[in-house]
């Protein structure tokens, strides 16, 4: 159908379908980027952990921002390598593990936003979101199962390294392909809705969605974006800004203002946020769940600006595009563990002496967790042709059959001993 122009006579702008309360105006002028000041990013302590605004009250007490430094120094060790980042490093080159990502540098945006969700709010993560497991209760025993893929990963050892995952946490599971989690978290969010409105008795729930600006760069952030907004959908959009996609640097992935300006493009409410001050993440996710609540449900969109100080990942080398002297720099410069320490010894919460004790102890538990882990068996064998289907199929129970045969036929071949009833698993009379 062709669009009627409606207006009253004199009127000064038209209701287009597509662009409401333009304007007219006899000036032909092209919008340019540079005449638009740049997003300002909010922020509540400078990196001396200094408070900027005194007249701003801190709504966490003592206690919440000690249980958030000792959750970032779990995954954090001097000059922001991380205790578990270093060991699971090591573990890789040594061959004990395929794999490994590493989050140095971001654990305010993920400790900081986590500690303003709510237990029944429903997480979408990336795979620097390791701050967000252990705050709403992922375990080091969790972290390290999922790891070496042992039988007391939730996952069954079916995924890679770090793609953890915890219904029981309402985390849905990391998968690699980048971005599909944002279109996910919009669909995720608008079933929420749907379920405040077939029920109003229950407590309203958002989703969460993590990811990097790199992933931005993908259409299913559009499409994520454009279909939160138009269905109201209760989701806060967590862009962790920190530099880099892999080796690609922002200023050949984007000549914009950044990935805040896209939310204002998709007519969603968007704040950019200083990502190495936890209490200006924290105050900001907290907001944002309380806007995205508003009238039954909006998406918000959250730019937390930070800076990658590690490696992609253990198969990334990153000073083969970076200068070593800029990391270091801004290891020593800014980063969100030395400036929460700074504010806590200024209040007189911390001291040299407690950093010493907590990270020795901290060190020992992921050592210990680790140990354990490595020594656990591997799932059965069986478990690689179970939950595709509520059953085992009848081919699938086929394919067990040829390998229970094969690695009967030649147990010199394959040592099956590593998982949990070796060939034995293959035997369950319930599939024969």
């Amino acid at each position: 159908m062709r669009a009627v122009e409606r207006r009253r006579p004199g009127s000064n702008h038209v209701h287009f379908p597509g662009a409401v309360d333009s304007k007219f105006t006899t000036k032909l002028s092209f919008e340019r980027p540079s005449t638009h000041p740049a997003i300002p990013t909010y922020r509540f302590m400078d990196s001396d952990g200094v408070v900027v605004d005194e007249g701003r009250d801190l709504e966490v007490s003592d206690e919440e921002v000690l249980t958030w430094y000792k959750n970032m120094l779990t995954g954090n060790f001097p000059r922001t390598v991380s205790i578990m980042d270093l060991i699971m490093y090591d573990a890789q080159r040594q061959g004990r593990l395929s794999f490994y990502m590493v989050s140095a540098g971001e654990e305010g945006i993920a400790i900081g936003s986590a500690s303003a969700l709510l237990p029944e709010d429903v997480v979408f993560a990336q795979y620097r979101e390791t701050g967000v497991f252990q705050q709403r209760g992922f375990t080091l025993d969790d972290f390290m199962s999922q790891l070496f893929a042992n039988r007391k990963d939730t996952g069954k050892g079916r995924n890679m390294p770090v793609h953890y995952g915890s219904s029981k946490l309402n985390i849905h599971t990391i998968s690699s392909p980048l971005a599909t989690q944002i279109p996910q978290a919009a669909g995720a969010a608008y079933a929420l809705k749907l379920q405040s409105l077939q029920n109003p008795n229950l407590p309203p729930r958002i989703a969460a969605c993590y990811f990097g600006e790199g992933a931005a760069s993908e259409g299913d952030f559009h499409a994520a974006l454009n279909i939160a907004a138009t269905r109201s959908c209760p989701v806060i959009f967590l862009c962790r800004n920190n530099g880099f996609a892999i080796s690609t640097p922002t200023l050949e992935q984007y000549r914009g203002d950044g990935i805040a300006s896209r939310g204002v493009g998709y007519g969603i409410d968007t704040v950019r946020v200083d990502g190495n001050d936890i209490f200006a993440v924290h105050e900001a996710t907290k907001q944002a769940r309380a806007i995205a609540l508003e009238g039954g449900g909006k998406p918000v969109l959250v730019e937390a600006m930070s800076y990658r100080v590690s490696h992609h990942s253990t198969s990334d080398d990153s000073f083969a595009y970076r200068a070593k002297v800029e990391v270091e720099d801004w290891k020593r410069r800014d980063n969100p563990i030395t400036r929460l320490r700074k504010w806590m010894e200024r209040k007189g919460l911390w001291d040299e002496g407690k950093e010493r004790e907590a990270r020795s102890g901290i060190r020992k538990e992921v050592l210990r967790a680790f140990a354990a882990a490595e020594k656990e068996k591997k799932p059965p064998l069986k478990s690689m042709f179970e939950d595709v289907y509520e059953e085992v199929t009848e081919e699938g129970k086929g394919q067990m059959r040829e390998l229970r045969d094969m690695l009967e036929r030649y147990p010199d071949e394959y040592d099956v001993g590593e998982f949990e009833g070796g060939r034995d698993s293959l035997r369950n009379e319930a599939y024969f």
